[in-house]
């Protein structure tokens, strides 16, 4: 009777686990899926929004999202080979890891599974495509502007990132340092650490206060994560800190922080539309999986009314897909992008 009892429980307990992660289509066999960083992260929901829209909008039901427990490579890892048992065509991955997926995208690949990114990168021979939110350069040169701008061209600043291996947070941030190292018009701005928060509110947010109780002259953090910039946002206005912020943000995480006053921690941040990269995600997996497109720069294919051209990312053979340029959000817009996402 208790062998009994310990397999339901363990069949039980399997049943929530799944349905924690998962979110799908309506149709029967699964030939789409979308792996995003972690579940409870606004910004993924936002971006399996998108790619169910798209899906939806194209009257596919065979399509699965999948947000894993924890934003660990390990977590992302077991989602994938639970996929690739299930024999899915294509899989959309949010990484993070940039190496440690390797070899079990390798599999997948083997077994005839078009693998696609979005938001954060891997090893570029592990995938076919690269869904890119916006370039790497002009993000970086968005950020270290708005850090020269925040702090009067002058004095410390911090980085406030999300895991050290996220492929995304640190190609922005080598942009950042690349440019400011380039041009004399930086050459005030001190960079005191790279500090990082693994994506997780609580450690952003001793990480924040960390940095405050550090450096006593810093002027300006700034943080290329949605969760990060949502922390020490919050750590700074209700510190009534001189310290300011700028970053990436959701708009509606954001709002009660923005403004060019005492009383706001951020005078201004960038994003662009997460739900906008989800259907591009769809959308480019179609195209990949009907044979559209094969991974080649050069290549086009559409989504809904918009043609997108896969272009060689820098320095490698490579694609990637450009959503498009990083938008600015002040006090001017904030209200208004707020009610969208």
């Amino acid at each position: 009777m208790k062998k009994i009892l310990a397999l339901v429980l363990v069949a039980v307990m399997a049943v929530a686990i799944f349905a924690s992660c998962t979110q799908s289509g309506t149709g029967g066999g699964v030939e789409y899926a979308l792996v995003t960083k972690a579940a409870g992260n606004a910004y993924n929901e936002k971006e399996a929004e998108g790619f169910k829209a798209a899906m939806d909008a194209q009257g596919i039901t065979s399509y699965v999202i999948k947000h894993p427990e924890k934003a660990t490579v390990d977590a992302q890892i077991q989602v994938i080979n639970s996929l690739i048992a299930q024999g899915v065509k294509s899989i959309a991955i949010a990484a993070n890891d940039a190496n440690a997926l390797s070899a079990t995208l390798k599999s997948a690949k083997a077994k005839g599974i078009k693998i696609l990114t979005l938001d954060s990168d891997v090893a570029v021979a592990d995938r076919l495509t690269f869904c890119n939110q916006a370039g790497v350069q002009e993000v970086g040169q968005a950020l270290i502007d708005a850090v020269y701008d925040i702090a009067g061209g002058e004095g410390d600043y911090a980085i406030l990132s999300a895991t050290s291996q996220a492929t995304n947070q640190n190609a922005w941030i080598d942009a950042m340092k690349k440019i400011a190292a380039a041009d004399s018009k930086y050459s005030k701005l001190n960079l005191v650490e790279v500090a990082y928060g693994d994506d997780e509110p609580q450690k952003s947010t001793d990480q924040t206060q960390a940095l405050l109780t550090k450096y006593q002259n810093l002027k300006v953090i700034c943080a290329p994560t949605t969760v990060g910039v949502a922390a020490a946002a919050k750590v700074l206005q209700d510190k009534k800190s001189s310290v300011k912020l700028t970053g990436l943000g959701l708009p509606s995480e954001m709002a009660a922080y923005i403004g060019d006053d005492a009383d706001h921690s951020c005078p201004y941040m960038f994003l662009w539309n997460p739900i906008d990269l989800g259907k591009l995600a769809a959308y480019a997996s179609i195209a990949l999986v009907k044979g559209e497109i094969d991974g080649t720069a050069g290549g086009t294919f559409k989504a809904g009314e918009t043609t997108y051209k896969l272009t060689t990312v820098e320095g490698t053979n490579a694609s990637e897909i450009i959503l498009g340029p990083p938008f600015k959000f002040d006090p001017s817009n904030i209200a208004e992008w707020k009610k969208v996402y």
